[in-house]
């Protein structure tokens, strides 16, 4: 009985604490992983529900080390919070919240690489129930910028898989992933086709460094090819990617076949012309040697490059280039043909100079062999005169005689051309250019140059003579191509006639000028202070003189001679030349009034009875004649006063007579 009594209260009291174990449950709530940059602040936070009181509840935070041993870092019970000592987050932790609120939030700062670790938040009751939640704290570093470099040699097709070239990311954590692309495409190992060795370095600062080679068997077709790599890395929340710049590498093949061409010139070669030939083999083997001749083994060169100068048409032929491999001493060649394009010297016929009679007839030929075809023309003066080979002078006269130009030009080929040249005279008897004027009228002392041209053949000779048959000296004569020009220099002195004469075998020729000479004369511009009166002129006056006085014993002979040359009235001379005027008519009055006196015996002792029927002889008279160069009147004053009219022209002068 008492054993059954004792069974059922233990059975009752294992019920009472399933019972009370169930209502005083706690739950923790916490993240999988806070992810984080290395430096920077990470936060951890615990969420937990119990049914105990908050000040029965204590709270502890710990930390899972490399050995798997936990380390606590915070602890919180009714009497406080406390952070422990000693540990690497002493110094860098915070905690947020008391637990009221049913969270409490756990900050580290500035993380580091070793704080990648495993974090626990305890949660115990009085009653001993507790609650546990983990969080892993992940710690990131961005990577350098990746690199890569190919192999610096080329790589022969008979090898076996060759190095590529290799790729390297350094100081990324966690360690980054590369992965090679050949033209966009990812590369995967293959056996004794590619492979890819990879390798991982830990550096002191605890980052990662991360070093792949590519090794591939090469094909010919991966000349081409672009390599590069890509680096994949996670940061918090995701996964980044970065590429390398793309790289080639070098493949060596041999040739399978060589072309050789001309470089330059472009289009047609002629003689002269400066011959570039290339060659080329469609392999790229160090070990070939390429080699340009002509069929004739004149020009051979070890070289991809033959330079021609100044060829002629014995260059034109057929050129080799051949490739041959050192390795295996294989040979293989490709040839082209040269055609050197040429134009001989023009030919003509008459050669260098003809002589053709006027009226007759000529015909000339013009000839140059060239490889292609030609156009000739015929050039005088550098006009053109006829088209094609042949030169026809019909009824030739002095205007057909001079020099003829054949020009031959192949129209293919700028600048190629070639040319030769024919002299033509025309024999006959000389002719003479009739210039515009040959009748002039020149002044007295002036010198004049007389011109005349002559053409004829053979040259004819000139000569100058005047109407008196004086020969004249020519100033200057030219001869050139049957014509001759001459030219005379004569001093006016009187009227002059001038004759040009030529002459050769076949007969003569004459031209006549004439020269008038003419008299210039100007306004008088003198005075006279004394009982003879000198006026300007440009021509000469002679003037006889008798004495003073009727009754003189003895006649005198005077000679008056003024050549005194006035300029040109201008304006504002007027007044000057209305005093002159005045001046001479004084005089004139004057000298009429003292006459007047002296014949009724007032002056000299003269008695008005002596003889006044003398008869009167023009020497007797004394005239005064005043006359300008303009239209003004001549004014002629007699002994009486009377006015005469005027018997000269062309002047002023005074004439005293007796």
């Amino acid at each position: 009985m008492a054993a059954r009594n004792t069974a059922f209260l233990l059975v009752g009291l294992l019920a009472l604490l399933h019972t009370w174990g169930v209502t005083a449950r706690v739950e923790v709530n916490m993240e999988d992983r806070v992810e984080v940059f290395r430096g920077e602040t990470a936060s951890m936070t615990c969420i937990f529900t119990s049914s105990e009181a908050v000040d029965n509840i204590m709270i502890q935070w710990f930390y899972v080390m490399q050995t798997g041993e936990k380390q606590r870092i915070f602890y919180q019970d009714p009497t406080g919070t406390v952070v422990d000592e000693g540990t690497p987050f002493t110094d860098r932790i915070s905690v947020n919240g008391t637990g009221a609120t049913g969270a409490i939030v756990v900050t580290i700062s500035n993380v580091q690489l070793a704080d990648e670790l495993q974090f626990i938040c305890l949660i115990n009751g009085l009653t001993g129930e507790t609650g546990e939640g983990r969080t892993k704290l992940k710690v990131f570093v961005r990577p350098d910028f990746p690199t890569i470099e190919g192999v610096q040699t080329g790589i022969s097709l008979n090898e076996g898989p060759s190095k590529i070239g290799t790729c390297e990311v350094k100081n990324g954590f966690p360690w980054p992933n590369i992965t090679w692309y050949r033209n966009n495409a990812p590369l995967r190992g293959a056996p004794d086709v590619l492979k890819l060795v990879s390798s991982t370095t830990v550096e002191s600062s605890g980052l990662f460094s991360v070093k792949s080679e590519l090794i591939m068997k090469v094909m010919k077709e991966d000349k081409d090819d672009l390599f590069y790599c890509e680096v994949n890395y996670f940061v918090p929340g995701g996964l980044r990617m970065t590429e390398t710049p793309p790289i080639n590498i070098t493949v060596y093949y041999p040739s399978t076949a060589v072309s050789v061409w001309v470089e330059s010139p472009k289009g047609n070669i002629k003689e002269g012309d400066s011959i570039e030939l290339q060659c080329r083999e469609n392999g790229n083997k160090p070990s070939s040697i390429l080699t340009i001749s002509d069929e004739k083994g004149g020009n051979t060169v070890d070289s991809n490059v033959l330079v021609l100068d100044n060829v002629t048409r014995l260059n034109s032929g057929v050129y080799q280039c051949a490739s041959m491999d050192m390795d295996t001493y294989e040979e293989i060649s490709g040839n082209t043909t040269v055609f050197v394009n040429y134009l001989d010297p023009a030919v003509v016929l008459p050669k260098d100079s003809v002589v053709v009679d006027q009226g007759a007839e000529l015909t000339a030929t013009c000839n140059a062999l060239s490889s292609l075809q030609t156009q000739t023309v015929w050039l005088k003066d550098g006009e053109a005169v006829s088209m094609g080979n042949s030169l026809i002078l019909k009824d030739a006269t002095f205007d057909s005689a001079g020099e003829y130009v054949c020009v031959v030009t192949v129209l293919e080929i700028e600048g190629m051309e070639t040319s030769g040249t024919l002299h033509v005279e025309v024999q006959g008897p000389p002719e003479i250019m009739k210039p515009d004027d040959t009748e002039m009228e020149e002044s007295f002392g002036t010198t004049v140059d007389l011109s005349c041209s002559v053409r004829g053949f053979p040259t004819p000779s000139v000569t100058w003579t005047t109407s008196d048959g004086k020969i004249l000296p020519p100033a200057s004569q030219i001869e050139s191509w049957g014509e001759v020009h001459s030219v005379v220099s004569i001093k006016v002195t009187s009227d002059i006639t001038a004759f040009c004469n030529a002459s050769n075998n076949f007969g003569t020729d004459a031209l006549t000028f004439n020269i008038a000479a003419t008299i210039n004369t100007t306004t008088p511009a003198t005075t006279s202070t004394s009982t003879s009166t000198t006026t300007t002129t440009t021509t000469t006056t002679t003037a006889t003189n008798t004495s003073a006085t009727p009754t003189s014993a003895t006649n005198t002979s005077a000679t008056v001679k003024a050549e005194t040359l006035i300029p040109p009235k201008k304006e504002g001379n007027g007044f000057l030349i209305a005093v002159i005027i005045i001046c001479i008519l004084l005089l004139a009055i004057l000298g009429s009034v003292l006459y007047f006196l002296y014949k009724k015996g007032k002056i000299c002792g003269r008695s008005g009875k002596q003889d006044l029927t003398k008869e009167k002889s023009s020497k007797d008279n004394i005239v005064v004649e005043m006359k300008s160069d303009n239209t003004e009147e001549a004014v002629l004053l007699g002994v009486n006063g009377e006015k005469q009219p005027p018997s000269h022209q062309g002047g002023a002068y005074l004439n005293v007579q007796k």
